[in-house]
């Protein structure tokens, strides 16, 4: 490859592109000079010749030097923290802090900064640099510069140095169930499973099996119209929530309705059409709980639920007007904003507003889905607690938005465009990936001060106990992919990491929430270490627990990381049962997603296998001979028993023994993802009723447990 010119990597360095990096099998790879251009314009850069690029560069210094502080300050307690000014060179400079309650603090103090001044148009501008001191409480603050009578400020965010883990959990290890909610149907829901059946889930795992958590699926916004977006992981919005999962009968106001036969041949409708298909149709169950939605929405509400929404309202603000007057534009022009009248392309364009007033009623009934599926949430949380879970309901952060929803409408002028976020090749998903998300600005959310990431964060966390945090190394870099570009011609972004784990560090120790990081595929190992000091919890998954560093064989147990929460299997791999037998690899081959031939392939896979069930019977968990699959499901679970991780997760489906794949990474449509419904053994759909008789659901879910009573081997090292 064509050696880069200097002045492009020095640009990309200054925006916090990578020139290369190093693949899955360790090799180190340049990035391309079209990548790179390709990026750099997606920041607002153009950088296609030499004059561009040094024009670039120029203004990238003027850029700095103009600003008098910088746009966002993050500290961490009990770290003394610098931060530079800029004023004209001799200038005095007087720095004030204010903190959030509006008092004032002191102890700022000004250290040496012997770097030399800068012309900016005939002016030399001089940096003076300031230490914070260590004793700053928690909290979102202000930091203000005086100099020759003029005045402005920044944002300060001091953020927790340490997480750790909510006090009502104490010392003690915890396991809970992960479940996609949509896939778990009662005899009750509308053919999708709902907050009702979430909470129901809840109660039974902890009341009677002694679970801590139940993590589930994110639960963001999908576009209201039809067809729907299955996939959990590419929403509309993921700082609103998805009104497919409301229960119906759980509204207050449904006791007020006169004439309830309706509904009940709503839902009767959905579910028998629903009961005949071998897959989640959330068209069907969408179109029959809108119409019940919107008979329920009519009914006068009391002077008190008056207050309660007015509060619900303000609490939320502008972000809670957008959302819903996107919905409404999208019921009515389609979901994609992209192809909306110019005036109705940005919140701000002048024909937003008039819309809103025009169809008022339309844009509540949006704020209203909301404040419904808001308390169902708060109610999901309290009863699970209530059950005796000592963390509720764990929520799941995908890593992105839908290029034409909500938030990419709402939020364009902080998002990247020409780009979309994925992930490299690595050894599971060997062509890459590329989500369609278009990521974060890490400039524009400095200068933003944060306050989109910060809402996000805050929404995700209102009603829960904990956050799983999907590709949390997004929050240090995240592979962009230029426009019609395939997975490998990406490269890495970087982003403050300080920042973005300290404010979710902020909100979780404000919520009183744990935080767990998906920590998979191709992660720089400093970046596992820096987790753990700020003590957010890592995910390890058993299949991919090698000692890469001795026999490449399973990891021992004992050596396992404390600060994490095991599981056997994931959202991305088939149910164990279904792994046992070898149909992730059959599933590949027949979508075409093989690198190498089938059978290599699967020799490789047996390999593996059975280099775990030779460890399973060398700890005493396996019999010589055994080879029951539901035997084996439960040595593997009690072997994540023996390892010293403080959560341990089990999968609803292994608890059933379900075997079909929810997604299939690197596919859409060539295979139902997001689509499964929960099934039992013999693959027929298995109603929520049936998990709470089934005795192979009941046996799995106590072997847990046990095995957390049981002592455990000294913690290893993380």
């Amino acid at each position: 490859m064509t050696e880069l010119a200097p002045s492009l990597v020095e640009l990309a360095a200054r925006f916090g592109i990578s020139t290369w990096f190093e693949d899955w099998t360790g090799r180190q790879t340049q990035i391309s000079e079209s990548t790179l251009i390709a990026v750099l314009a997606a920041l607002g850069v153009d950088a296609g010749t030499e004059q561009d690029r040094n024009e670039a560069l120029a203004r990238q210094s003027r850029t700095y030097w103009s600003r008098q502080l910088p746009a966002t300050i993050v500290a961490r307690t009990g770290t003394p923290t610098r931060f530079w000014v800029h004023v004209t060179h001799g200038d005095p400079a007087e720095v004030l802090l204010r903190l959030e309650d509006g008092t004032v603090h002191g102890g700022v103090q000004q250290v040496d900064n012997f770097t030399p001044p800068f012309n900016l148009d005939g002016r030399w501008v001089g940096e003076a640099s300031f230490v914070l001191p260590p004793d700053l409480p928690l909290g979102y603050h202000r930091l203000h510069l005086r100099s020759r009578g003029i005045e402005t400020s920044s944002a300060l965010i001091v953020t927790p140095d340490w997480l750790g883990l909510p006090e009502q959990l104490g010392a003690r290890r915890a396991w809970g169930l992960a479940t996609q909610l949509y896939s778990v149907r009662s005899e009750q829901s509308w053919g999708v499973g709902d907050l009702t059946d979430l909470t129901d889930l809840a109660v039974w795992s902890a009341s009677r099996h002694g679970a801590d958590y139940l993590l589930v699926n994110p639960l963001h916004a999908a576009t209201p119209t039809i067809p729907m977006e299955p996939s959990p992981y590419l929403p509309t919005s993921r700082r609103f929530f998805h009104p497919l999962y409301l229960r119906v009968e759980s509204i207050p106001e449904f006791t007020d309705l006169a004439k309830r036969g309706r509904l009940r041949r709503l839902r009767d409708e959905v579910q028998q059409r629903t009961a005949r298909l071998d897959a989640v149709d959330r068209d069907s169950a969408w179109k029959a709980k809108r119409e019940a939605l919107k008979l329920i929405y009519r009914i006068p509400r009391s002077a008190g639920r008056e207050l309660a929404y007015a509060a619900f309202r303000e609490r939320e603000g502008s972000a809670l007007d957008d959302f819903a007057v996107w919905c409404a534009l999208a019921e009515k022009y389609g979901g994609d904003w992209h192809c909306w009248p110019n005036f109705l392309q940005h919140p701000t364009a002048i024909g937003v507003a008039r819309f809103a007033e025009k169809h008022a009623d339309a844009v509540d009934f949006h704020r209203w889905l909301q404040w419904q599926i808001d308390e169902q949430l708060a109610a999901a949380q309290s009863q699970a607690v209530r059950a005796g879970m000592s963390l509720g309901i764990m929520h799941d952060l995908a890593v992105g938005v839908h290029p034409n929803g909500a938030d990419a409408w709402a939020l364009q002028d902080v998002l990247a465009l020409g780009v979309t976020a994925g992930a490299p090749p690595d050894e599971f998903n060997q062509l890459g990936q590329d989500w369609s998300q278009p990521p974060w600005r890490p400039d524009r959310l400095d200068e933003q001060e944060y306050r989109p990431f910060r809402a996000l964060i805050r929404a995700v966390l209102r009603h829960a106990g904990g956050v799983r945090i999907d590709h949390i190394i997004g929050l240090f870099r995240l592979w962009w992919i230029p426009e019609g570009a395939p997975p490998t011609a990406g490269t890495y972004v970087r982003y403050d990491h300080e920042a973005m784990i300290g404010i979710v560090a902020l909100e979780a120790h404000r919520a009183g929430a744990l935080v767990v990081g998906e920590d998979l595929g191709t992660v720089e190992p400093w970046v596992r270490d820096y987790l753990l000091l700020r003590g957010l919890l890592g995910t390890s998954i058993l299949w991919f627990e090698l000692d890469r560093d001795g026999t490449g064989g399973p990891l021992p147990a004992e050596r396992w990381r404390e600060y994490c929460l095991s599981s056997v299997t994931t959202h991305d791999l088939p149910p164990t049962a279904g792994y046992l037998a070898g149909d992730h690899v059959r599933l590949r081959e027949s979508l075409g997603l093989l690198t190498r031939p089938v059978a290599e392939e699967l020799e490789s896979d047996r390999t593996e296998l059975a280099a775990w069930m030779a460890e399973l019977r060398r700890v005493g968990l396996l019999g010589q001979h055994e080879d029951d699959p539901e035997q084996i499901v439960l040595a593997l679970y009690r072997y994540l028993g023996r390892t010293p991780s403080r959560l341990l997760g089990v999968a609803l489906t292994d608890a059933v023994g379900d075997r079909r794949t929810q997604n299939q990474p690197g596919t859409t449509d060539e295979y139902p993802n997001w689509r499964v419904p929960l099934t039992g053994p013999d693959g027929k759909p298995m109603m929520l009723e049936d998990v709470f008789t089934s005795r192979r659901a009941a046996a799995l879910a106590d072997a847990v447990r046990n095995t957390l009573a049981a002592p455990t081997s000294q913690p290893g090292a993380c």
